[in-house]
């Protein structure tokens, strides 16, 4: 009978993203997403930065491994999808942890989103150039 893989999971999201999050303990730090390497998939170092950002905080970098799959948004909005899924993985690893990761800001959903398209307005709020005739 096969073993079952111990992992911690969390969903993150941010604007339209959204990421499943597993961390599995006793790896080497590695993170994967959608099977492909962090670096690699993100590509810009500062979102790199910040999907890391939780596991810096706690000094946990080098001690889980991070599978991501991620879908919708663009990558800015993927990489703080991934970054909230992983500072909710990291509670349920450790309730201990919470008020740190609360404190800095990394278990609070981002609430903003683009605003929707509004009949008579060529935008969500742009209006039609007014003309006196």
């Amino acid at each position: 009978m096969a073993e079952r893989t111990l992992y911690y999971y969390g969903t993150g999201r941010r604007k339209t993203a959204v990421a499943r999050v597993r961390l599995y303990p006793n790896g080497d730090g590695a993170m994967t997403i959608n099977g492909r390497d962090a670096a690699d998939y993100l590509g810009q170092q500062t979102l790199l930065t910040q999907a890391r950002a939780p596991l810096r905080l706690l000094e946990l970098a080098g001690r889980f491994d991070v599978r991501v799959k991620v879908v919708g948004g663009g990558v800015s909005g993927q990489a703080g999808a991934i970054r909230h899924g992983v500072a909710r993985a990291l509670v349920r690893a450790d309730a201990d942890q919470k008020p740190a990761l609360r404190k800095a800001g990394f278990l609070t959903r981002d609430p903003r989103m683009k605003e929707r398209k509004k009949y008579g307005l060529k935008r969500a709020r742009k209006a039609p150039q007014y003309t006196k005739r």
